[in-house]
């Protein structure tokens, strides 16, 4: 079958890495997704604790000012300090920050004991929630959700995209509102370890990578404890019922695995 970019993912434009979608295969953005939010990235301010605990809740301005949670009055789910709107980030005690290239847009929320490496982006309202691990080179688009001991590492969430409970993503995309369920795995590595290939139209493409997760178009969803083997891309609107295998290789648009 053909594969295209815009045959999985509508919207691009509205991520901040649209730009790295301008290629011919839908892997690629993650081979320059590093580098490209390292450049996208400024600095964590200096006052921010690194490599330990938060030690009390934080709101970090849009400007870079901290602020202690307990000074700002909440009203109607916005945020005032001695009477002046502010726009921000909450970052709960326990939270760990691993290095400073880590940037939240306002509304997001990283609850206690997440841990997040950079670099890494988080757009407008993603939880980061309990217990999660983020591994950097990672990306959320806007209310995101990385869950409860969900692993993440060099991957993309597009708008709305969710592993809410118990995930791993490695290496993977996920288009806007997929919805990752419990126990939910994208497996990135080969037993073989050996480099992953894709056939397309009858010809065998190289994807230059031996770790590649999953591609899942927009509207996918997996059920609970589903797996899908390295190098699995799923066609927009795509199911793969609970506890059931998918992949690899390329599935069109619809595709309900039971």
């Amino acid at each position: 079958m053909e594969l295209k970019i815009f045959s999985l993912f509508d919207n691009l434009e509205v991520e901040k890495i649209k730009n790295l979608f301008k290629t011919e295969y839908p892997w690629e953005p993650l081979k320059l997704l590093k580098n490209y939010l390292l450049e996208l990235i400024p600095d964590l301010p200096k006052k921010i604790p690194l490599k330990e605990p938060l030690s009390k809740n934080l709101f970090l301005t849009l400007e870079g000012e901290i602020l202690l949670l307990n000074e700002i009055e909440i009203i109607e789910n916005e945020f005032y300090f001695k009477g002046e709107k502010i726009e921000g980030a909450i970052l709960y005690a326990g939270a760990i920050l691993m290095n400073s290239k880590i940037f939240f847009e306002k509304n997001v929320i990283v609850e206690p004991f997440a841990m997040v490496s950079g670099p890494a982006y988080f757009s407008e309202g993603t939880q980061i929630r309990q217990g999660a691990y983020i591994r950097g080179s990672v990306y959320t688009g806007k209310n995101a959700v990385i869950g409860h001991t969900t692993e993440v590492k060099n991957s993309i969430f597009f708008t709305s995209a969710k592993a809410a409970h118990f995930a791993y993503v490695g290496d993977s995309i996920l288009g806007k509102d997929v919805n990752l369920g419990a126990g939910t795995k994208l497996a990135n590595l080969k037993f073989t370890k050996k480099e992953i290939f894709f056939e397309i139209n009858g010809e065998r493409i190289s994807t230059g990578l031996k770790k590649l997760g999953a591609i899942l178009g927009d509207n996918c969803q997996t059920g609970c404890n589903s797996v899908l083997q390295p190098g699995t891309i799923l066609g927009k609107g795509s199911f793969v019922l609970p506890g059931k295998v998918a992949g690899p290789g390329i599935l069109p648009p619809k595709t309900i695995i039971k």
